[in-house]
């Protein structure tokens, strides 16, 4: 029981197989402890007893399975099975539900980078390079340039592309819950909550962590994320558990870190850890023809959502959208295309 306590403290497992049978304690009683620790680890207890109380102690300990004994190999194979299925459905949808919350109506998730621009093929050259290793990635540029989607670029061309991408917007969480939304918590920390949580850092293990805006983090924040970088593990709020870490850091900023350092509003020890690699998105008005690449792309996109058959990117509006200066980048050009099918024909002569 030590050596499984021990392990479980140290890093996180997708499914345990417990006896309920144990040398000093029930099974039971001890899986009742790891979940008040803050364990979140799928469990399939195995017992001799087919009475319906030790059903109800089982999935009230947080049992998500049992098998009875004497019990055939194939038994235990498929209670994993549906475990790690299980497992995997939730982790599935609930990245998917943080998709769709922080997702824009009508808007798809673009995991490559569009254009052929000196600029734009710099950067696609650079995210290559440093693709299949886990040293952390900075992505500095104004807003609305790119940053989220050269993230996305990145870890669709790491070995981590099979893993989640899970992007975390940093000044949208209070600062007072960042800790708790980032590493999860035992049961009874959160008013309200009735179990464990894992936290974002844990859930997209084996993938990327995507921290945009990194620099609106609170001073504590800071310091917790500085001792995750450093010793690549994490510990749910209210527990002493270390939960070993297997994840890429990605992060973007808008403000200048140098300048928010010496401002006294961003750690310089963090800046160290995280400016390993920097990758700087260029303005959209010095991309040349991108303008009119992105332009055709976001056309079939909205014309799609709007079912409508998308309208010709002339002549005239092409050297329009490349004479604007596009102050607000990419995202002023999307909304431009949106805002134009909506309200008027595609116009042919200003932009």
């Amino acid at each position: 029981m030590v050596t499984a306590t021990e392990r479980l403290g140290a890093r996180h497992y997708d499914v345990m197989i417990l006896d309920n049978m144990m040398p000093g304690q029930k099974g039971i009683d001890w899986l009742v402890n790891q979940q008040r620790e803050g364990g979140t680890t799928d469990t399939i207890l195995i017992t001799a007893y087919a009475d319906l109380q030790t059903a109800i102690d089982a999935l009230r300990a947080g049992a998500t399975d049992f098998v009875l004994k004497p019990f055939r190999s194939n038994q235990i194979i498929n209670a994993l099975r549906r475990c790690i299925e299980m497992a995997r459905l939730r982790r599935e949808n609930w990245l998917l539900r943080r998709e769709l919350e922080n997702a824009l109506p009508g808007r798809r998730r673009r995991r490559e980078l569009v254009g052929n621009s000196p600029a734009i093929e710099t950067v696609k050259a650079l995210l290559d390079r440093v693709a299949q290793v886990s040293t952390p990635v900075l992505i500095t540029g104004q807003s609305g340039s790119g940053k989220e989607v050269a993230a996305r670029h990145l870890h669709a061309r790491s070995s981590r592309a099979g893993g989640p991408f899970v992007p975390i917007q940093c000044g949208t969480i209070p600062n007072d819950m960042i800790e708790l939304e980032l590493f999860g918590h035992a049961a009874g920390v959160v008013p309200g909550a009735v179990g464990s949580r894992e936290g974002l850092l844990a859930s997209a293990g084996g993938g990327t962590v995507f921290l945009d805006e990194v620099s609106e983090l609170g001073p504590g924040a800071q310091r917790a994320l500085l001792r995750v970088l450093e010793d690549g593990v994490i510990r749910p709020v209210g527990t002493e558990r270390a939960v070993q870490l297997d994840v890429r850091f990605v992060m973007s900023t808008t403000r200048p870190l140098r300048a928010e350092v010496e401002a006294g509003r961003f750690r310089e020890d963090l800046l160290f850890r995280i400016n390993v690699i920097e990758v700087e998105m260029a303005r959209l008005s010095d991309r040349g023809n991108d303008v009119c690449d992105l332009a055709e792309l976001f056309l079939q996109e909205i014309a799609e959502t709007m079912q409508i058959t998308p309208p010709e990117l002339t002549a005239p509006v092409r050297a329009a959208l490349l004479r604007h200066d596009w102050p607000g980048n990419i995202r002023e050009l999307r909304n431009f295309i949106e805002r134009s099918l909506i309200f008027v024909p595609f116009p042919a002569g200003n932009a």
